[in-house]
């Protein structure tokens, strides 16, 4: 999958301001265009490395396939589910990690890091 410097991001530039986010490392939605925003900010300051290699829309779905390497080393794949509403905004992200080891790794790194804004207990 070749990525062009300029292309638009696969969702966060269409986030509605409603926008629920949910993953497989997280107790509750994140909800809010800015607060997802944030959140995905955060996580990629967790990542060496994040290369895509999977992108298809079905209907008013996308499907993203990422593999990451963490800053520790670990290895990562993730998947997101983009889903749009008729305007085209996105208004649901679910986003799945395997394997367990890596996810939770990231999971504690990232509550250590958003617990304050998103307040506790939202990370496994």
């Amino acid at each position: 999958m070749s990525q062009d410097s300029h292309a638009r991001h696969p969702f966060l530039d269409d986030l509605t301001p409603d926008a629920e986010f949910t993953g497989t490392v997280l107790r509750r939605p994140i909800s809010g265009r800015e607060n997802i925003k944030k959140f995905i900010g955060t996580v990629a300051t967790l990542y060496k490395s994040q290369t895509p290699v999977f992108l298809e829309t079905i209907g008013s779905r996308s499907f993203l396939q990422n593999e990451a390497v963490l800053t520790n080393g670990m290895s990562l794949t993730g998947v997101a589910v983009i889903e749009r509403n008729a305007d085209g905004g996105v208004h649901h992200v679910s986003v799945t990690m395997h394997p367990l080891g890596p996810a939770l790794s990231l999971s504690g790194q990232l509550g250590a890091l958003v617990n304050n804004e998103l307040g506790e207990g939202v990370l496994l």
